[in-house]
This record gives C-alpha cells, sequence and structure tokens, in this order.
C-alpha cells in the first residue's frame, strides 16, 4: 500500500497538456525536485516511456511509484533521492 501524500506534494495532470509539452514540463518539476522530495504525476496512460527517460537522466537518483495504474487514470509518485555527493555522470 502506497505511503500517504502530503498535501504539500507537487501535482501535474499531464491530461490537460498538449503531449509535446508534457516532458519537457515533467522535467522542469522533477528538476525543481529537492532531495526526498517527490511529486505526483496523472496521465491517461501509462508513462512508463517516462520512467525509462528519467531513469537514463537521472541514474540511481529517482524513485517510481504507481499510486493507480488505469485504465483511464495513472498515478505516479516520483522522488528524487539523495545523491552520494558524485558529481559525475554516474548517478552515484
Amino acid at each position: 500500500m502506497p505511503s500517504p501524500i502530503p498535501e504539500s506534494t507537487p501535482l501535474i495532470d499531464v491530461r490537460r497538456i498538449p503531449p509535446w509539452e508534457r516532458h519537457p514540463r515533467i522535467f522542469v518539476m522533477v528538476n525543481a525536485l529537492d532531495e526526498g522530495g517527490s511529486m505526483i504525476l496523472v496521465n491517461d496512460h501509462d508513462p512508463r516511456p517516462l520512467h525509462y527517460q528519467l531513469e537514463t537522466k537521472y541514474p540511481g537518483l529517482i524513485s517510481w511509484e504507481y499510486l493507480e495504474q488505469g485504465p483511464e487514470v495513472w498515478r505516479v509518485r516520483i522522488g528524487r533521492e539523495a545523491s552520494s555527493g558524485c558529481d559525475c555522470c554516474c548517478g552515484s
């Protein structure tokens, strides 16, 4: 069972955003997350391609938790994990 979501958690409902604007807006929100912070993504389909993009861009630094999995609405909690302090591209 998913853990409770604080009311202050940012939420983006991309169902109302044109498809070509969705990922750029999501990346802005992910970049703005503090370490240990999270956001909620609401979509009309499984956002698995976004998950792969986030894993590639932020290896080991992003958590992904499905809160609802369709068939009409998907809700995902995306979290920013604490980094180890390494500034290289390895994600450590």
